[in-house]
This record gives structure tokens, sequence and C-alpha cells, in this order.
């Protein structure tokens, strides 16, 4: 072990990008964390280091798992992306053909495409939410149907942090043929299919393995009233993005993302917890064969990655630009990842799963750090370019 405590495999060639997860540890920026590279369909780089906890408990090892937010979003978009190949959903399809509840509130006719872009204008449900409705599944799913969009569909996109899991989750619940849960069918079809760990609902057993976040999810509170004002005109519990970051209230609470009752929940927008290894597997596994096992063919991960929100267009709720194609977010200035072609999701703090089919490259990133961040995390970008150097000398 280094003075950083990394450990792992890293294939000649590929040690800059080892350089590059030992200055984010050095540096102070990470306390524990885990890359993963594959290239071509191989593994080339699988690191971790630093620590566990803030105590230094014990090193931050490959037995690890860590919650990625909204890294999870990916991961959903994964699942839905098989059920569209097995041909039990189509993106160009309205939602109410698999879900009828759906066409209330003048939904009929907003398709599933527009769901996973982010254009439906559900970042929330109407009225205040508890915690114990928000952890109960049928209870946010019917609201969320009877729920009236916050803009004509199709004319926006805006941000549906957590609403984002509810729907596309029940998207799969209903069209799959045996009514799995999306974190039983992410389990059933993503992960075990090659040997990959992704929960989303962690099993009570696991509990120990998981690291507890470090540090803050949002930043303290500005000095100046005048900016303080501002910040909470855009990221206030009134805003849109305030609603749709804590669903109207009920996750507003930062502790109760080390509890173990969220961990053990369903909420597949923002609570899968994994490991970098295992979201870079899952990632190169749409991209070809992984151990003879390839999750999204070719010509459905096409149509998943192509940019469907208008190029620069503001996100209704993150005030800034973004970009998503079918639940995916796709590069953009909010999160560049390897550029034009990539596409995954970073998670709130700095996490990150991603591919690019141009270089044949994917890249799982997690940490217990957290960054005031959702997107663009200095850590992840740093690894994501080390790799791209990498791939770009070998041309």
């Amino acid at each position: 072990m280094s003075a950083v405590n990394t450990s792992g495999f890293v294939a000649p060639g590929w040690e800059a990008v080892r350089a590059a997860f030992e200055q984010n540890l050095s540096s102070g920026e990470d306390v524990g964390a885990g890359a993963t590279i594959y290239h071509r369909g191989q593994l080339v780089v699988d690191v971790t280091g630093g620590w566990f906890d803030e105590e230094h408990s014990r090193p931050y090892d490959a037995d690890v798992l860590q919650l990625v937010f909204s890294t999870t979003k990916g991961i959903t978009a994964i699942a839905v992306a098989i059920c569209v190949q097995r041909g039990w959903l189509a993106y160009d399809q309205p939602v109410s053909r698999y879900w009828p509840e759906f066409a209330a509130q003048g939904k009929g006719d907003a398709t599933v495409a527009q769901l996973l872009s982010h254009q439906c204008g559900l970042f929330s449900v109407e009225g205040p939410v508890t915690l114990e409705e928000a952890l109960d599944w049928p209870t946010i799913t019917e609201r969320l149907a009877d729920t009236k969009p916050d803009w004509p569909i199709g004319t926006a996109h805006g941000y549906h942090a957590v609403t984002f899991g509810f729907l596309a989750g029940e998207l799969v619940r209903r069209v799959d043929p045996a009514h799995r849960s999306i974190g039983k069918f992410v389990h059933d079809e993503v992960a075990a299919p090659i040997g990959a760990e992704f929960y989303i609902g962690l099993p009570a057993a696991l509990e120990p393995r998981v690291s507890p976040l470090v540090g803050r999810m949002a930043g303290e509170p500005n000095p100046d009233p005048a900016v303080q004002q501002m910040i909470d005109m855009f990221l206030g519990p009134e805003s849109r993005a305030g609603r749709a970051l804590s669903l109207n209230g009920a996750l507003a609470d930062e502790t109760l993302l080390n509890s173990p009752a969220i961990h053990a929940a369903e909420f597949p927008a923002f609570n899968g917890i994994t490991n970098a290894a295992s979201l870079a597997k899952i990632y190169a596994a749409t991209l070809g064969p992984v151990d003879g096992v390839q999750l999204v063919d070719d010509a459905t991960r096409e149509v998943a990655r192509a940019t469907v929100t208008p190029a620069g267009e503001a996100d209704a709720c993150l005030i800034i630009p973004t970009s998503f194609g079918m639940g995916f977010m796709t590069s953009s200035m909010f999160s560049m990842f390897a550029g034009p072609g990539s596409y995954g999701h970073p998670g709130l703090g700095g996490s990150v799963g991603m591919a690019q089919p141009e270089r044949q490259l994917a890249v799982g990133y997690v940490m217990n750090q957290m960054a005031t961040n959702l997107a663009g995390d200095v850590r992840a970008q740093r690894i994501i370019d080390a790799a791209t150097a990498v791939i770009d000398q070998m041309s």
C-alpha cells in the first residue's frame, strides 16, 4: 500500500489514471474512494484508496460499498433500455399505454422518451410529503400519476431529481412480465449477469460494508444576505430545484442519507449503493460483451444515448443548461464526461458512471467525501481526463 492506501490493479500504460486518483487522495479532496476503467471491454484500472470514514478506522478497499446518489439514474436508465430491447416498452409510445393511470391531469399523450428526458414537469408531487409517504412506493407513484405537469409537456425540461426513479421504476414494474420492483429487476437483469454489485434497496446484512458519507451535501449559508436571498430563490425549499431535490421536503434532512432505513428503501433516482468496479463493469457491458454478456445491444444503446433535450436549453429546475437522452445525462457544460458521445450520470457530491463508444471507454468513480456539486466534480473529471489522454495517445 502507498501512503494514501492505494491498492488494486493498473495495466501497463495506464499509470496516469492511478496518479490522478492518488492526487485526489493526497490533496485531501478525497477521504476514501474507488476508480475503475474499462477499455475495449477489458479492465485496465481498478483501484481503491484512502479511508472508510473520517476516523480512518480502516482502509477504503475493494469490499467497501458506497451510496452514489443520482449516479443511480444511469443504472435505472439501463434497466429501462433492457425492457425496450426485449420489446416490452418503446421510447416513442405514450406512458399511459403501459401505465393507464398516468393519463390523468392531461398527461395521456406524454411519451416514454419525454418522461425519461425530464420533460413531463413532474419534478415533485403536489402538496406536502412525509418521510413515511416517501418510503411507500404505491403512495408516491399514485400521487405522481395524478399530478398536473408544471409546464406543458415537451416545451421544457427540468431535473426530476427524486421523482425520475419512481416514474422510470414504475414503468419497468408495469412492463416486466414478472412485475419485479426496480431494485429486484436491477439485481436480476443488470448486476447479477455480469457479477456486479448494485443495490437499489440494500440487504440489511450488507450495511456494515457501506462507507458513511463525509461532509455536508449543501454549502454553508452565505454571510451576504443578498447572496443568500438569491440562493434561496433558486435552491430554497419553495423553488423548483429545492422541491425536486427534497421531494417537497420529505428528504431534506441530510443525516437521513447515512440511515439504514434509506439504504434499504427503493429510491431508483438516488439511493443506489455500489462500488467503482461494478459501475464501470455495468457501463462496459453496454458497449459490448463483458464476460460474455452485453446488457444493452448496440441499436438500443444508440437510441438511448442520443441527446433529445434542445442544445443549450436551460433546465427548468436547475436554471443552467443540462442535456439528457433516455434517462442518461449526456455530455454538456454541466457534465462533460469524456466529451461528445458520452452517456451516463453523475451523482450529488462527486460520483459518476459513464461510457463513451467512440473511445470504447467505461468509467466508474465513487467516494465518501461529499463536494457541494450535482455534477462536473473535479476529482471525477481528473480521472476521466487521465483515461481519455491515455486512449488518445494510443491512436
